[in-house]
């Protein structure tokens, strides 16, 4: 029986695995019930696995013959979410839910594992299965790598299912997938007084918001406008009352881009920006700047060989071009590390209510797509390390 056939007859079980995960979601570093439950599974499998990363697993499946090592990686943490949605396994942790179909990676990887558990014999090297916590903080790949995860490895794949693709379609295409994902903090110092004498205090509202400004004119005055780049800042605080001059006040923001040598360059351009605007109007300012992940980048190789496992599972008609996506993700650390590629699996269905954004209340999936996530794992990993 073939990795198509194998897929077809666990589907109900990763469905029932993803349905499971999505009634009892757990936040960033805190997935405890999600891990022991995969232990579970794989102990059933008879499949050995160590734990990593404090909530992570490792699990590890030697082929009965020797070659190469892939990885594949299935985050599992769920978001500070209310659920909206009125299904029977909706969310049973108050303000948790999985919003973005980290239930149903942890599920797929757990199908995938079954289907390559029985298909030893046909595998030539060993395969990796990274169960990784706390993606959602673009926290959880780097301190896989740190613990040495990725010692070995010659090849990493994931996949994200995917909202805004048709279910039956997936994208894997080479280049740049998801941006870079960094944060800064600014605390700009003024002299507080009274709201009616403004010119004797230096007002660090009035400096915030000439700093907003003026950061929007990096991406439009700095970088290649064929380069696409974000400077956003999403919460400003400042002042403690009407009539009174605020003496600080503090902005956070984030940048995106696809470009890791423009991510290398941002701290020093926002740190510049924010001391001359500051100084321009008699206040000092100074700044945090926090490394999320960098830019998410297909490697040409690999993606032509999950395009080909694609194919074999869905035909030409199931690989679709996608636009890269300015979201973040932390897969990337694992990709400088090794080539690889992450594909996106369209779980989009109008028709089932599947149609809410990630990380929205109602946020859902055809589950029918979770068939095609497992068997496109187990596909790829053996096209990779059989590929002569």
């Amino acid at each position: 029986m073939g990795i198509k056939e194998l897929a077809r007859q666990d589907k109900e079980y990763v469905i029932d695995l993803r349905r499971e995960f999505h009634m009892h979601p757990e936040p960033s570093w805190h997935e405890q019930r999600t891990a022991k439950r995969i232990k579970e599974e794989l102990d059933q499998m008879g499949i050995p696995y160590v734990s990593v990363a404090g909530t992570g697993v490792v699990a590890t499946i030697q082929g009965n013959n020797e070659g190469k090592v892939v990885a594949l990686r299935g985050d599992i943490d769920a978001l500070q979410v209310n659920e909206a949605n009125d299904i029977f396994y909706k969310s049973q942790n108050e303000g948790i839910m999985h919003a973005c179909g980290h239930d149903g990676h942890g599920a797929m990887l757990l199908g995938a594992a079954k289907i390559l558990n029985q298909l030893k014999h046909e595998i030539n090297g060993t395969v990796k299965l990274f169960f990784q916590p706390a993606e959602e903080l673009a926290e959880g790949a780097a301190k896989m790598v740190k613990e040495g995860v990725m010692e070995g490895v010659d090849s990493v794949f994931g996949i994200h299912l995917w909202s805004d693709l048709a279910y039956g379609t997936v994208s894997v295409e080479a280049g740049a997938r998801m941006a870079s994902a960094d944060l800064f903090k600014i605390r700009i110092k003024g002299k507080g007084g009274h709201g009616s004498l403004p010119h004797q205090g230096v007002d660090a509202v009035i400096v915030a918001s000439a700093l907003v400004m003026n950061l929007q004119s990096i991406v439009s005055r700095e970088i290649s406008p064929l380069e696409a780049a974000v400077v956003s800042v999403g919460k400003i605080q400042g002042g403690t009352r009407f009539n009174v001059i605020a003496d600080e006040a503090v902005l956070e923001g984030t940048t995106r881009c696809f470009n890791n040598k423009i991510r290398g360059e941002f701290p020093e351009i926002i740190e510049r920006i924010a001391k001359n605007t500051a100084s321009s109007y008699r206040a000092e300012a100074s700044i945090e700047y926090n490394l999320g992940t960098p830019a998410t980048i297909n490697e040409a190789e690999c993606s032509r060989i999950a395009t080909k496992s694609v194919e074999k599972l869905l035909g030409k008609e199931g690989i679709v071009k996608f636009e890269k996506v300015t979201g973040g993700e932390d897969f990337a650390m694992y990709l400088e590390k090794a080539p690889g590629a992450i594909a996106f699996v369209g779980i989009r269905n109008e028709e089932k209510e599947a149609n809410y954004p990630h990380h929205h209340p109602r946020f859902n999936m055809d589950e029918d797509a979770l068939e095609i996530g497992t068997a496109l794992y187990a596909q790829y990993a053996i096209d990779f390390l059989n590929e002569k």
